[in-house]
Formats: C-alpha cells, sequence, structure tokens
C-alpha cells in the first residue's frame, strides 16, 4: 500500500511539474512583451474636468482608435490641477506633459508621439510646442527640435492662443505646422481673434460656444487628420 501510495504521488508531482514546464514559456513571453505602443496620445484635459483627458479628450481618443488600424494606442492624460488659475495651473501642465515626452523619446523612440489638448489643455500643448517665452504669466517648457521630430501630429480644441501668440499651431509653427490641426468652434469667444495678451475668463471657457466640442464632431474630425499623418 505504502508503495502505491508514493507511486501516485510521484504521478501528481510529474503532472504538476509538467503543466508548469508547458505554461513557462506563456509567462515569458507575456513578460517580454513590448511595452512601447506604436502610437501614444498625450492629452491635456479643459479647465474644471475631472482627471483624465475629458471628454474632447476621449472621443477625440475613440476616434483615432477606430481609424489607426491595427496600430496600438496608448494615452497619456497630462498630470494638472486644469483649475480656474488658468496661467499657474496651464504652465504646471506644460512641465508634466515636457517630461512625459521626453520620457517617451528616451524609452520608446519608435512610438509615433500625438500631442492634444481642449481649452486651458490646448494651452498646455502651446507651452511645449510654439512658446518662445513667459507672456501673460505662462511659462513656456518648449521640447526640442529632436524631440519635437517625435512628434507624429498635434490637435488642438478652443485654443487660446491667438490671444498671447498671435496664431494657432498649424500657422505660427515650423516645426508642427504642416502637422496640427487647430479646430476653433463658431463664435468661440476662448479661440476667437481679439483680446490681445489676456487669459479666457471663467464666462468664456463656459460659454455654450467653447463646450460645443463634443457635440460639433470636431474630435472625429481632428483624428481623421492625425490618423493620416500617422
Amino acid at each position: 500500500m505504502k508503495a502505491r501510495q508514493f507511486a501516485l504521488l510521484l504521478g501528481a508531482a510529474l503532472v504538476t511539474t509538467w503543466g508548469t514546464l508547458v505554461s513557462a514559456p506563456i509567462l515569458i513571453a507575456y513578460a517580454s512583451a513590448d511595452p512601447c505602443p506604436d502610437v501614444e496620445v498625450t492629452f491635456a484635459r479643459g479647465t474644471s474636468e475631472p482627471p483624465g483627458v475629458g471628454r474632447v479628450g476621449q472621443e477625440f481618443i475613440d476616434s483615432l482608435r477606430s481609424q489607426v488600424g491595427g496600430q496600438s494606442v496608448g494615452v497619456y492624460a497630462v498630470n494638472y490641477s486644469a483649475s480656474d488659475d488658468f496661467a499657474p495651473s496651464t504652465s504646471a501642465g506644460a512641465g508634466d506633459a515636457h517630461a512625459h515626452v521626453q520620457s517617451m523619446v528616451a524609452n520608446c523612440p519608435n512610438t509615433k508621439l500625438v500631442l492634444g489638448g481642449y481649452s486651458q489643455g490646448a494651452g498646455v500643448i502651446d507651452l511645449i510646442t510654439i512658446a518662445q517665452a513667459p507672456i501673460a504669466g505662462l511659462i513656456p517648457a518648449t521640447l526640442t527640435a529632436d524631440e519635437a521630430g517625435h512628434v507624429a501630429a498635434v490637435a488642438t480644441f478652443g485654443n487660446p492662443s491667438d490671444r498671447y501668440l498671435g496664431a494657432p499651431i498649424s500657422v505660427v509653427s515650423p516645426w508642427y505646422g504642416s502637422k496640427a490641426v487647430d479646430l476653433c468652434a463658431p463664435g468661440d469667444p476662448v479661440c476667437s481673434p481679439g483680446a490681445a495678451l489676456t487669459l479666457p475668463s471663467h464666462d468664456e471657457m463656459f460659454s455654450a460656444a467653447h463646450l460645443s466640442y463634443t457635440q460639433s464632431g470636431a474630435p472625429s474630425q481632428a483624428a481623421t487628420f492625425v490618423a493620416s499623418h500617422l
């Protein structure tokens, strides 16, 4: 009886060991998978939106994913307060976005980077792409030419850049102009010309026109432009 019990235990041990050996290559292959996506979207949400990419950002990313075939799309939500204290909040967002892009360039050099932002978040993207000097309390964190070379496309919505830079990214930037789309809803006071050197007010940022982007089809329009550059 003891010999039979020993044989049964030995058989069970061999089955367990064989099962472990069979599954081991699967676990190893998974652990060694490339963590870098084909495409990564760095998106800055609008004023007072909860942490994440915001409603405009999510619609843009969802639409982009549906248009890039089998390419994997990663997402980084810029980590900043997006508060009504526009200048320091936007400047802090620019610092975080810049640091993340630097990290991606260093660790995932073959990933095609997409930059995007809505409202105050568009201002964050301005500060890492086209801003060259402090203005109206906004502090740039401009990417280098080499870092800019890793950016495949830029998409901004309700961008206040006309107020303090004179024009959107698509117009004024030699590095990003041809690969940038900047959408301004009709009547949106935040991105309409005028109000030079003034920051957007609370009422402007919460006006009906400025909040209309998720109903206008703009995120899908921008995604189509971006997909054509990937």
